[in-house]
């Protein structure tokens, strides 16, 4: 008689991180839509995704030392780090050459992104920015569905969907901006979420993230000076 394979039981924990992690995303959405009709913009959705992420990993982690369950530990670290750094590479060039059609083409430089990177020197906060995101989309809200039994392919799915969506919840600045933000952040939740699918560890989806922002401060800072003098 063929066996029947079962899934694991779902503990409190994976319930508990399932939820929170949901119940931030909608607060954030939430604080986005009301702050864009206010002065405040999307301000108060940007502090809420950083600190609601990091904070969540921070209590889950000290209280009940979730940090394996949440892919900060464990796994295979060293093939995460590999994969994000090929995927990264790879990302990073196509990055760069469609920045540099773009313009050429007659595209506009992110002005508002410039003013808020360099005028409030928001970019020193970008590695801070980083880790939240991926905390949230490929630590915290991943590892909860996988252990809640959802399909893998389909939580690396839903969460860059989620991940993409958010850009227009948080970024302080107009939709195209958003819009041209949120075409970057597919594949890297894409991407990003297989590396941790397959390794069980967050940090090479953090490296990875990490050098498409770099290729984004070129897309902003140095291609349009480069391309337009």
């Amino acid at each position: 008689m063929k066996s029947v394979k079962t899934l694991p039981p779902v503990t409190a924990g994976e319930e508990s991180r399932l939820v929170l992690s949901f119940g931030l995303m909608a607060l954030i959405w939430i604080a986005g839509f009301i702050g864009h009709f206010t002065p405040l913009m999307e301000w108060p959705a940007l502090a809420l995704y950083v600190i609601g992420s990091i904070g969540i990993v921070l209590y889950r982690g000290n209280r009940y030392g979730d940090w394996e369950k949440m892919y900060l530990a464990g796994g295979n670290l060293k093939k995460s780090l590999i994969w994000g750094a090929i995927a990264g590479g790879v990302l990073f060039l196509m990055d760069v050459t469609n920045t540099v059609i773009y313009y050429k083409s007659g595209g506009t430089p992110m002005a508002e992104m410039e003013i808020l990177l360099v005028g409030r020197s928001l970019i020193y906060l970008f590695p801070v920015l980083i880790l939240a995101e991926e905390f949230l989309w490929r630590g915290i809200m991943f590892s909860s569905m996988i252990g809640r039994g959802f399909n893998g392919h389909l939580t690396v799915f839903l969460t860059a969907i989620f991940y993409t969506v958010n850009h227009f919840a948080v970024a302080p600045v107009g939709m195209f901006e958003r819009a041209l933000m949120a075409m970057m952040a597919f594949p890297i939740g894409i991407v990003g979420g297989y590396i941790v699918l397959k390794s069980k560890n967050v940090w090479g989806s953090v490296l990875l993230h990490m050098i498409t922002m770099i290729s984004m401060m070129l897309d902003i800072f140095v291609i349009p000076r480069l391309i337009f003098g």
